[in-house]
């Protein structure tokens, strides 16, 4: 998103908070659509799979029943989440599914990261969710090694 796209936003979400601010409710932002039609992309088809059937339902889950507020994005488009991930000095573990549609911010973070306790783990066929759950990509061994290596 450009500089000019990203002002825009920020004036339609600053009038947005504004207009729910005056009304005492918040718009809803967008959520997993209660049934799928085959057409949407193939993150929001993982999603549903894991928050809309007893895998990860809850009554309780905004994923599972809701939706976020329209402005929930507006604090972070200020933030600069990265800029200081080259002061961690700790080891970090970063996994991340080759099939998640958020993959390259798992891959942005860990190049700002610096040191040689460092590691990024992508999981082949894995997407975003099965990494919630699913035995089958969720990598124990290699985690218990790390933790092991990292913090004995």
């Amino acid at each position: 998103m450009d500089k000019n796209a990203r002002y825009a936003l920020k004036q339609e979400l600053n009038a947005q908070r504004t207009e729910d601010t005056k009304d005492g409710t918040y718009a809803p932002g967008a959520g997993l659509p209660d049934k799928l039609t085959g057409d949407e992309p193939q993150f929001v088809k993982d999603y549903w799979e894991y928050y809309k059937t007893p895998r990860g339902f809850h009554p309780r889950s905004i994923n599972s029943n809701g939706h976020w507020n329209k402005t929930s994005a507006l604090s972070f488009i200020n933030t600069p989440l990265l800029t200081f991930a080259d002061e961690i000095r700790s080891p970090v573990l970063m996994i991340h599914g080759e099939k998640a549609h958020s993959l390259y911010f798992s891959k942005d973070a860990f190049r700002k990261l610096t040191g040689d306790n460092k590691t990024l783990m992508i999981i082949p066929a894995a997407n975003h969710t099965d990494l919630y759950d699913n035995m089958k990509y969720i990598p124990m061994r290699e985690i218990v090694a790390f933790y092991k290596k990292s913090f004995s």
